[in-house]
């Protein structure tokens, strides 16, 4: 049976991004997905799989009541913008399986995307708190998250994901804001680096 779902669009600050918000949970956990190929959705989601069968998609990320679809640069969002928010919710409302699997959190892996091997440090919890009090809200409502990585040397290492990877305003919202913030709270942060997903 078919639910009446209501899904619209929201520009993000990367250009070649949308988040595409519905009235209804779409992940009912704390959790995100991010899918950066076929592949990778592979067995894992049934929608993000689905929507990579759009040759323009290059991205699918979901969290909470959003998803974020990222595309080629190549297709206008003018032309396929409405194609893809009614078929998201087309499939919201056949209520279709949207997760089977949570992919591996690439923060909580053994960091193949980065030669440093993190331990804890003394002001990691500290950090992960100033994120997710005044960052995390922020950038979700962007279509994006930011999961911290580690802390070595002075150097907050975060990964970005959703509208943020590849976000060419991703290197100030680091620099001026991220890093502002956390300098302010521990001083001995000398500096935010993002992590390639």
């Amino acid at each position: 049976m078919k639910q009446a779902i209501n899904v619209y669009a929201e520009m993000t600050p990367n250009p070649n991004s949308l988040k595409f918000v519905a009235d209804k949970i779409i992940i009912p956990t704390a959790k995100s997905a991010e899918f950066n190929s076929l592949l990778d959705a592979k067995g894992k989601s049934p929608l993000a799989e689905a929507l990579f069968l759009f040759p323009f998609v290059k991205g699918v990320f979901m969290a909470s009541n959003f998803i974020t679809v990222v595309k080629s640069e190549e297709v206008p969002w003018d032309f396929v913008q409405m194609e893809v928010r009614e078929f998201i919710k087309e499939w919201l409302s056949e209520d279709k399986e949207i997760i089977i699997q949570f992919p591996e959190n690439r923060n909580e892996s053994d960091n193949t995307n980065s030669t440093i091997q993190f331990t804890k440090s003394e002001f990691d919890e500290e950090i992960i708190s100033l994120l997710d009090e005044y960052v995390r809200p922020a950038v979700e409502g962007d279509g994006g998250a930011i999961d911290f990585v580690g802390y070595q040397d002075g150097k907050v290492h975060l990964l970005l994901k959703g509208s943020c990877s590849g976000c060419p305003s991703s290197t100030a919202t680091l620099k001026f804001g991220i890093e502002s913030l956390l300098k302010q709270h521990i001083p001995s942060i000398e500096e935010v680096v993002a992590v390639n997903a």
